[in-house]
């Protein structure tokens, strides 16, 4: 009996995730940074990192970031909820999980707005931009810093050279009430999937295809279960690095701008290396004998063509003068297959 209960408890134990002993001192403030993604080859999981040894370093003894990565305690589901309660201080969810708590961030779903991650920058920084990190203090959560991912690129399990080819397709997509019209203006199935399942679901024919940045498709060995991906850059990855206005609040003032200013340090300088990340990825695809597609011209017109109707369905929710600004940032860029990042 004893045998058996002493197996059962490391059947247990082998079940729940390795977390390290805590760098913390006591009198500490202690942050957990919740990330479903690694910490060594992706934007988001680089920059919480770099930000938690900044941190730990510089304000030693008075606050201590902890960063749990790989969905390790929540997913970006569930990590809104459990901050709202205390039990995580920071996260970086992308914009569309933001749904329950404010529409506006609808707008960097939108297909084909924003042609590169520089058009993104100058929205994301201009008063509009800043303004929408306040959306959802009233329903007790503050934006801190955007954070960059990358160019969406589209792969399903045949070749999508025009949109006619997605057609009859299950696509996974990101709880997001726009990719969902996305995904249908191409007369296509979409299907919510969490991160951590989309490699699984496309190697069992669940979904048939997926959207996704550079570095997520490298990390997850997404192209390994896909025919091949096309490189559209028709949508934007972004993060808002997010805590609940009851923990900023309650940080001494001078602990707290200390804090926040060492994340829009770390913000500024990993967004500018955001182009580099998703071009090694792109390139260690290929150097792993993934199959990378690109558009021509006209191809390209077809996808914009077959996906506008998306923005007039959700131009209230984003608000027509947000959308401008973005069309005002988006004109200085020129449409570019790039590395898309």
């Amino acid at each position: 009996m004893k045998a058996l209960a002493a197996a059962c408890l490391l059947t247990l134990a082998s079940a729940l995730p390795v977390v390290a002993a805590s760098p913390c001192q006591p009198g500490e403030i202690v942050v957990k940074f919740a990330t479903v993604v690694s910490p060594t080859d992706n934007p988001k999981g680089i920059a919480a990192q770099i930000f938690a040894d900044r941190v730990n370093r510089a304000m030693k003894g008075r606050v201590c970031v902890i960063v749990y990565p790989n969905s390790m305690l929540y997913d970006d589901d569930t990590v809104l909820q459990a901050m709202l309660q205390g039990d995580v201080q920071m996260a970086a969810p992308s914009l569309s999980k933001f749904e329950a708590f404010t529409k506006v961030f609808r707008l960097f779903d939108l297909p084909f707005l924003f042609p590169d991650i520089a058009a993104v920058d100058r929205f994301e920084t201009s008063p509009a931009g800043e303004r929408m990190k306040s959306a959802m203090v009233d329903r007790g959560l503050a934006g801190l810093e955007f954070w960059h991912s990358g160019m969406k690129q589209f792969s399903a399990n045949r070749p999508l050279l025009r949109p006619g080819d997605a057609a009859g397709l299950k696509f996974r997509i990101q709880p997001s009430a726009v990719l969902a019209a996305e995904i249908r203006a191409l007369h296509a199935q979409p299907m919510s999937i969490a991160f951590a399942d989309v490699h699984d679901a496309l190697k069992t024919g669940v979904v048939d295809g997926q959207e996704n940045t550079w570095s997520n498709i490298y990390a997850q060995k997404i192209y390994k279960v896909q025919d091949g991906i096309t490189e559209t850059n028709h949508g934007v990855l972004e993060y808002l690095v997010v805590t609940s206005t009851a923990f900023l609040n309650a940080m001494p003032a001078d602990t707290r701008s200390q804090f926040l200013g060492i994340l829009h340090a770390v913000t500024v300088e990993r967004n500018a290396a955001v182009t580099k990340v998703e071009a090694k990825s792109r390139a260690a695809i290929l150097a792993d004998r993934g199959t990378i597609r690109s558009l021509t011209p006209d191809e390209r017109a077809e996808w914009v063509a077959a996906m506008q109707p998306v923005w007039a369905e959700f131009r209230t929710d984003v608000g027509p003068e947000n959308l401008a600004a973005a069309e005002a940032a988006s004109r200085v860029s020129e449409p570019t297959g790039g590395t898309g990042g």
